[in-house]
């Protein structure tokens, strides 16, 4: 768990999952301030200063973007990677997937600190499975909705049909 030298063992797991499906990271002390506290993204790694990181769920989150990202594209991303609106639905759905499949408390990614003040909506709309974003994963053939796992006897969101866009 502590291979990139992670002291805080949810830190230590979200890390490990990100590279099991395909995307880098990285442990660095680098010292610019970044949108996120302790978080950059350069060439689609997902770099983590973890002395500076404020809140271990914020790597779902950035790793969502990365993950909703074309493959072809990925290695273009650097700094504020957030592409539009539809886009950031798309990596709220993934983190919230991606937290569960973890076994972690959907309050690690919506924390009180996030989401401009609507982490408690964003917890009470998942909890209620009012899922935002998960159109989008579903058009880039991520996720699937209750609707269309039923049609395909696939298993609904938050299950993934994959974890990384094409």
């Amino acid at each position: 768990m502590r291979e990139l030298g992670f002291k805080n063992q949810i830190a230590a797991r979200i890390a490990m999952f990100l590279m099991e499906i395909g995307i880098p990271v990285e442990a660095s002390a680098f010292q610019e301030n970044t949108v996120l506290p302790g978080i950059r993204v350069d060439r689609g790694i997902l770099i983590v200063n973890e002395t500076r990181l404020l809140h271990p769920g914020d790597m779902l989150h950035e790793a969502g973007h990365i993950a909703v990202t074309p493959a072809a594209q990925r290695r273009e991303l650097c700094g504020d990677v957030g592409q539009g609106p539809a886009e950031e639905m798309a990596a709220i759905a993934w983190s919230y997937a991606a937290a569960i499949h973890l076994g972690l408390e959907p309050a690690v990614v919506f924390h009180a600190d996030g989401y401009r003040g609507g982490s408690e909506s964003m917890l009470e709309n998942f909890k209620e499975s009012r899922y935002i974003g998960v159109p989008m994963l579903q058009w880039l053939s991520m996720a699937f909705d209750e609707k269309k796992a039923r049609e395909l006897g696939a298993a609904a969101y938050p299950a993934m049909v994959k974890w990384l866009r094409d």
